[in-house]
């Protein structure tokens, strides 16, 4: 299984952001706060959003994959 497909809506924005740097445009994109607020998981900033998180992890695997 590669490292792209573990991505899931339980990471939190901080722990993905740790892993992937270039994940931060992504989650700017979508309005989510990748400092103070990192600390909840994709789907918890989804939902508070009104964003679908299967869009975010959609977006952050096209972006991860470009590298």
């Amino acid at each position: 299984m590669s490292e792209l497909t573990q991505l899931a809506p339980t990471l939190t924005i901080n722990e993905i952001v740790a892993r992937y740097p270039e994940a931060i445009a992504v989650f700017d994109r979508f309005g989510f706060d990748t400092c103070c607020g990192g600390g909840i998981t994709v789907d918890e900033a989804a939902r508070r959003d009104g964003v679908d998180a299967s869009a975010v992890l959609g977006a952050l695997r096209d972006v991860l994959d470009r590298k």
